[in-house]
């Protein structure tokens, strides 16, 4: 008996150290993602949880280790790591679910003619809408758009078109929400970064018409357009990591239930 319960030590050893091993490779691919999202520093805090989530995988599979390599010694060890793995599952599950329910709504409408799509706030969930029109989010954003300067490499890359080969460029969302104003307020175009205020009382009911400015500092920044820019380039940061979250849990369940499986048999061993 005492060789099948080495046995079940073994596995559950040999599992930990896989989760261990696991837990490093989901850490660096959320520091890679993070380190090479598109926005840098602006959206980098959107893949934390990844990185949370390999960081505690981490702790908790150096728990199952220690807790199958000196059961003997330590027999509750193991009995706290079953409790960790199954909450960190949950946990995951629960957010994976969350994660896609966020997600879900919002997306581009196509103007006619136009290479690009326009965005409105309206169209996302309301947790994301709330987490941005937090002034403290927001500014901190705001502030990394500036520095980023997302809009004057656009502005470069630009600058001697005319107005209907602009049209046509396939601006991204942030460009389209953060770096011209909204077509409906009638302004006319002078080149990508300047844009004369002739008609804007005419669209006042449209309030990212009264927010634009050509400070390069301020453009539209502060505009509600800008923002659902931000929130569709979230979007497709957070879809570059849902898939990854779901094949992670499943491969957590999947060595859960053989851990489950070893550890009862060290129970009934025991008795």
């Amino acid at each position: 008996m005492s060789s099948f319960s080495l046995t079940n030590d073994s596995l559950l050893g040999i599992l930990n150290i896989i989760k261990f091993l696991f837990s490093i490779t989901i850490l660096l691919v959320g520091i890679l993602l993070s380190e090479n999202a598109a926005l840098t520093d602006c959206d980098r805090f959107f893949y934390k949880p990844l990185i949370w989530f390999g960081v505690f995988l981490l702790l908790v599979s150096l728990t199952g280790f220690i807790g199958a390599c000196f059961y003997g010694h330590l027999p509750r060890m193991l009995w706290v790591y079953q409790v960790l793995m199954f909450l960190l599952i949950v946990a995951g599950i629960i957010f994976t679910i969350f994660a896609f329910a966020v997600t879900n709504k919002g997306g581009g409408r196509l103007l006619p003619g136009a290479g690009y799509k326009v965005y409105r706030l309206g169209d996302y969930s309301n947790w994301l809408q709330n987490r941005l029109n937090n002034n403290r989010n927001w500014n901190k954003i705001k502030t990394c758009l500036v520095e980023s300067k997302v809009c004057s490499d656009l502005y470069s890359k630009y600058w001697d078109v005319s107005f209907n080969k602009f049209h046509q460029k396939p601006l991204n969302p942030i460009q389209t929400g953060c770096c011209k104003p909204p077509n409906e307020c009638g302004f006319t175009y002078v080149n990508p970064a300047r844009w004369v205020e002739e008609n804007w009382q005419v669209y006042s009911e449209n309030p990212d018409c009264k927010a634009w400015d050509n400070d390069q500092n301020i453009l539209c920044y502060n505009c509600e357009s800008c923002k659902a820019g931000v929130l569709d380039n979230t979007k497709h940061s957070w879809k570059k990591v849902q898939w990854f979250y779901v094949i992670c849990q499943m491969l957590l369940i999947i060595m859960y239930a053989v851990g489950c499986f070893a550890f009862r048999n060290i129970l009934i061993d025991e008795s």
